[in-house]
Order: C-alpha cells, then structure tokens, then sequence
C-alpha cells in the first residue's frame, strides 16, 4: 500500500478524519485545513469512498483536488466488467462482498440543501482498513484484465468527471432569472394563480375544443385528444408530436404548439426558476455514470435537457465570458475509430463528417447520408433505411461489420465492452426473437455511445487539469458538449486548452486512430450565441 503519490482520505464527524500516508494512518482533526495544504505541497492522488459524499464539504471550505480515485464509482465500472451491474457499490458493500458477507444497500444520496455541515456525522464512519481492502482489491481486479491500461484510463477519467461534476454544482451555471422570466412571460404569458393554465396555453386549449366543433377537449389528456380525432373520422395510434404531425386537420397547429409551451411552463418554468436558481446560478445534481453507457444524468433540474429558447438566459458574470464547446459528430466518429475502417477515416477528415460521406457514397445528399450513418449505429431498417445502410455496408464494411458484430453479441446474451472497458448489461437467454433484436439494438448502439462517453470524459479530465490553477470554472458538461465561465481576457487561451483536451483524449482513448475529433469552440457574453 506504500504509494508516495498517494493518500488515503477517510472523512469522519466533526470535520476530522483519517488520512493514510505512505502506507500510515495520521489522526486529521481539521481535515479540510490539512488537505489545502497538502494539495498545495504536492498534490497527490486522492483516494476518497466517495467523491459525491465528501467532496462537496471540502469545496465549501475552499479546498479542491487535483486528482482521485473514487472507490464507489470504480466499483459501479468493475461490477458491470464481471457483469454484476446493480449490486451495491459502496465501500461496506464492497468489503462485505471480499468477506462472503450480506452486502449492505448503498445510502441514499444526499440532495442539494440536504447537504450536511462540514463532515458532520450523516453517515456511519467508514473503518480505514476496510478502504484500504477495498483499494487493494480493486487495485488487483484492474491488473487482472488484459488491458489494464485501458481501464486504469476509465477509472482516472471517471474519477476526474466525479471531482468535475461536484466542483460544477459548487460553482453553479450563470443564470439571469430576470431574462428566463422575460422568456416565460413573452411565451406563456404572466405567471397563473395555482391550478390554471398560463394564458397562452388556455388560448391555445380553447383553439383545440374550437377545430373539433367547438366539444372541449383537454390538450394534456392524450387519451382524450385520440377520441377527438376518432369523433371526426381520423384513427391515430397515440398523441405524440410526430403522429399529430402526419395529420391534415386544423388542431393539429394548436396541439403541436400546445405541447411545445406547456413542456417549458412543466420542466423549466416558475416554479424550476425558483427551485433551482439562485444568487445568479443554476446547480443542478449531476450524477457521473448515471447511464449505463457511462453519460451523465441529474438528479432534479433537467440540467441535460435546457430548451434552446433558455438558453438565452445562461450569460457571463460582467467582465467574463463563456467558452461553449462542442464535438461535431462525435458518435459517428467513435465508430470510426473503433473499427479501424481507413476508407472511413478518409472521410472523417473534414469538419462536417456527413458532408464527406455524402460525397463520398451517397451523389452528395446529405441527408440521406446522415439517415444512413444513424441506422448503423442505431440498428434502423424502416422506411428509406435499409436501403441507404446496404449502401454504407457495402462502401465501408469494416465500420458497419464493427456494430453488427456488437449486435450479433447482444442477441446471443452476451456483453459487450466500450473503448476502455465499461461494459454492456448482459441479455437474457432464451428469449424470442423479437426481444433478442431489440437487445442487439441496444449493443450495436452501446459499444459507439459508451465509447464516445470515454473520450468526452478523458476530455473532461484533461481539460479540468489544464486549467486547474487559473479561474476559469468548468460549469456545464453533457454527452459532448463543455462550457467554461472564464475572465474574458482568458478566453483565447482557454479555447486553446479545450482543443487541446480533445486532441489529447484522442491520443490516449484511439492511439494511432487517423479519425479527428474536433472540438469548436465559440466565445460568447450569452449561451445562445454559441455555434
């Protein structure tokens, strides 16, 4: 366990702990103080249970870290590698399972403004020689796979995106309140008494009860809206936007654009602002692997899912600015890299992957390039689908054969693994035909999303690291897309530093791949404004 680059950090009550230091424990009675000056000194890798639990008290004391190792998220990504998903992750869990004993359910989360005082004692103290088991199996675990290499990556990048994504909520996104309510108001109309609908969404009821004869109809009860257009002779399957869309009826404008209104005043209106804003920052709960795939999710918030009309309302603080970033078609991209195809690599070359397909088999249609490049990846045969995939398959078919090889596992049960390593749920066995399809979907699709997740946090990793000791702030991260609030007169350098994270995470997650991955980076006052 001696490891000069390492320290062991057990949190316990009252702001104390223990730390492990070249293999010996130290008593800590001011812990946050200790680790400041310690990650000053020489900044080690930290080992931490838990970097969601005990981070965020070391954030609110001015501390951060630059590195870690966090056991439960290493043991969430060995767990689906042995294809155990779903059991208990955590350090007592992890160690009951070394001893043969009952694994303990992991505690629950804590949530934003449940956020206990600095190290106060909301969970049991975890025993230090169990960490230092659990480090050490782990540890053993990882050298026994054969590459190692690959999955010590994952563990740093997963480790790094858990040390981001609290250091985000800390942080917070700016958010105008005053400019989001200018949006609800001009969209919806002023704010309603509890129980009524805004005035927009009422005038746009009323036009739907109006286009069926004038019988009300309740544009929030899918089932009614289906009977309505039965009365008039229309047999529609469901209320979905894209069904409504096929339909020549006049309720359909006003539906359509109910539904558009009515998502903003539900997930992201009067009561999201005052829920979720304040002193000028949306923080959302961010919870790292939260997808099977390895992509974030959020706990509340809906921080991954902000309509483009708010985005209006995420401005820089006055003096900064925002480097919005984004990589262009990342997941065709991956499957690239992952199959080694050349004549696919060739196309790649340029900014706009589809662009380069479309010219190189598809007489220069875009489109139909594009419908072609997500049936592979998505397992699409419908419509104009099949066809334009026979076309794909036959011009690159080491790409396609890659998917449908992953496909193929997936149908017979079987697992299948990302880039680094994270590993697919396994499938049932015996099951019919139809569910075993749809099982390979979901691997044919698994192998590119996860990988594409390895490289955005490898990304995320180095790009946390570059600008560590500068002001600038990670504050928003999803799928393959980073924003970074900076002092404006840093923000040429920081859109250097974020091509240079992607150029380094391709480096390190497709060595010797001759697929680009660009990052584009727009400096902007206003989140709307980026490209």
């Amino acid at each position: 366990m001696r490891d000069s680059g390492r320290v062991v950090l057990v949190p316990g009550a009252d702001g104390a702990g223990v730390a492990v230091v070249d293999g010996a424990p130290v008593a800590v009675d001011d812990l946050a103080g200790w680790v400041g000056q310690v990650q000053r000194r020489s900044s080690p890798r930290w080992v931490l249970p838990s970097v969601e639990q005990h981070y965020p008290p070391l954030l609110a004391a001015g501390v951060r870290l630059g590195r870690c190792h966090d056991l439960g998220l290493t043991e969430a990504v060995l767990l689906a590698f042995a294809e155990r998903p779903g059991r208990p992750r955590g350090v007592e869990a992890a160690w009951a399972r070394l001893r043969g004993l009952p694994e303990p359910e992991d505690p629950r989360p804590v949530t934003r403004g449940e956020q206990p005082t600095l190290f106060e004692a909301a969970r049991p103290v975890v025993a230090v020689d169990r960490v230092l088991a659990v480090l050490a199996d782990q540890e053993r675990r990882i050298a026994a796979t054969a590459r190692p290499d690959l999955l010590r990556l994952l563990v740093a990048a997963e480790s790094a995106g858990g040390l981001a994504a609290a250091e985000m909520t800390h942080a917070g996104l700016p958010w105008r309140a005053e400019v989001h309510l200018a949006l609800l108001a001009d969209m919806l109309g002023p704010r309603p008494a509890p129980g009524n609908r805004p005035a927009r969404l009422a005038e746009l009821a009323a036009r739907v009860s109006v286009a069926f004869g004038g019988r009300p109809v309740n544009p929030d009860h899918p089932p009614s809206i289906v009977k309505a257009f039965a009365r008039e002779g229309i047999e529609v399957e469901s209320a979905r936007a894209w069904v409504l869309k096929e339909l020549d009826h006049p309720a359909v404008e006003p539906l359509l654009a109910y539904k558009d209104l009515a998502k903003l005043w539900v997930a992201h209106g009067w009561s999201w602002l005052e829920s979720w804003v304040s002193d000028g920052r949306f923080r959302p709960d961010y919870v790292v692997g939260g997808v099977v795939s390895g992509r974030w999710a959020t706990r509340g918030g809906a921080a991954l899912q902000l309509p483009k009309v708010l985005r209006r309302a995420v401005r820089a603080d006055p003096g900064w600015s925002l480097v919005v970033a984004d990589a262009a078609q990342l997941e065709p991209r991956v499957l690239g890299a992952l199959s080694g195809d050349r004549r696919f690599a060739e196309v790649a070359r340029g900014e706009d992957l589809y662009a380069g397909l479309a010219a190189d088999a598809f007489d220069g249609d875009r489109g139909r390039a594009k419908i072609a490049m997500l049936s592979a990846m998505y397992g699409g045969t419908s419509g104009e689908a099949g066809p334009l995939l026979a076309v794909l398959r036959k011009r690159f078919p080491v790409a396609v054969e890659y998917v449908e090889q992953a496909a193929r596992a997936g149908e017979a049960g079987r697992a299948v693994r990302s880039r680094l390593g994270r590993t697919s749920p396994p499938g049932e066995e015996d099951v019919d035909e139809r569910r075993a399809r749809q099982w390979g979907r979901f691997t044919r699709n698994f192998v590119v999303q996860a990988s594409a997740a390895d490289w955005a946090l490898t990304m995320l990793a180095s790009l946390r690291r570059r600008l560590f000791q500068t002001e600038a702030q990670i504050v928003f991260f999803q799928h393959d897309e980073v924003i970074v609030h900076c002092p404006r007169d840093l923000g040429e350098w920081v859109a250097a530093e974020v091509s240079a994270a992607a150029d380094e995470a391709s480096a390190l997650v497709f060595a010797g791949s001759a697929v680009p991955f660009p990052l584009q980076a727009s400096i902007v006052e206003t989140y709307a404004d980026a490209k």
